[in-house]
């Protein structure tokens, strides 16, 4: 680990990056300001869950790795330590990691925890060793109270659950900004085009990512090249067509007319626009898939944007 001057670090795994993450991200860099430091974050990689329980975690991250770091260098923080979190890592006692990591190896000044965060072997470690272990190694502790972080009442659990939910609206408050859901445009069945509605079949890039739950979205799509569109898009079995229970994820951009086969989009969901549906002939799939789109056109034009 390079020497960083000054560090006022936290630490956390930050699944999602949620508005209470940016209030903690927010005050580290006041006071990094303040006292001419820089701001860091301790954090792992792969999920702790993911380590120590690899047969039974259950758990789909709201962000993948990559997603969670551009998040985190967009709302400011200066220094991202990614540590590999291993079943050895895991022995380390709370103090052991202070010691060994955050004083010898960063040489740390000052750290801002909430109150309640817990760390370490057993999750033994808390705000009141870290006030106890201060004096003896030189650095500072400035506590988030529980005034500051109970207030905005939010936590990956929350925005999960909404997802599952597939209400993105409310999840997408707790993230201040859309959810999002990267890919590769595939092939798919073409199915889409004959219809009149082609559509581009999205392949995940990282299979721990939670998928909202299955229904059609309103979405803002954003290419390679940064241009955007607005789209459709449908996460299910596509129980229509298929009856083989494969989820898929397909994204109707409107007024597009070109290939996109290859390329990396952005699919940033907006708000839920209907459940999926079991329709009984192909005419009435289009028939909806027009409605789902003069839904769309309307909510746009009505929207300020």
């Amino acid at each position: 680990m390079s020497k960083i001057p000054h560090p006022v670090l936290t630490i956390g795994t930050f699944d999602g990056v949620h508005i209470g993450h940016q209030k903690i991200i927010k005050q580290l860099n006041e006071v990094a300001e303040r006292i001419g430091g820089e701001s860091v974050l301790f954090t792992f990689y792969p999920h702790p869950r993911m380590v120590l329980f690899p047969d039974s975690h259950g758990l789909k991250l709201i962000q993948t790795q990559v997603e969670k770091l551009e998040k985190l260098e967009r709302i400011g923080l200066k220094n991202i330590i990614v540590h590999p979190f291993t079943k050895e890592f895991s022995r380390l006692t709370a103090i052991e990691f202070v010691r060994d990591y955050l004083v010898n190896k960063l040489n740390i000044k000052t750290i801002v925890i909430g109150y309640d965060h817990q760390f370490g072997k057993n999750r033994e470690g808390s705000l009141e060793l870290l006030k106890e272990l201060a004096p003896v190694y030189d650095f500072e502790v400035i506590e988030i109270g529980a005034k500051d972080i109970d207030e905005v009442n939010v936590s990956s659990t929350k925005i999960r659950e909404a997802l599952k939910q597939g209400d993105v609206s409310l999840a997408n408050t707790y993230l201040g900004e859309e959810f999002q859901i990267n890919g590769i445009v595939g092939h798919g069945q073409k199915l889409g085009s004959k219809l009149g509605f082609p559509t581009a079949n999205i392949e995940l890039n990282n299979d721990v990512k939670i998928i909202p739950k299955n229904g059609v979205y309103a979405t803002r799509v954003i290419r390679e090249d940064k241009s955007e569109f607005f789209g459709l898009v449908s996460i299910g079995e596509r129980p229509t067509v298929d009856d083989s229970g494969k989820i898929t994820i397909e994204a109707y951009l409107i007024d597009f007319k070109g290939n996109l086969y290859g390329e990396q989009l952005q699919l940033k969901l907006l708000k839920r626009v209907r459940d999926e549906k079991k329709f009984n002939s192909l005419e009435e799939l289009v028939t909806e898939m027009k409605k789902d789109e003069k839904c769309l056109r309307n909510w746009i034009n009505d929207f300020n944007w």
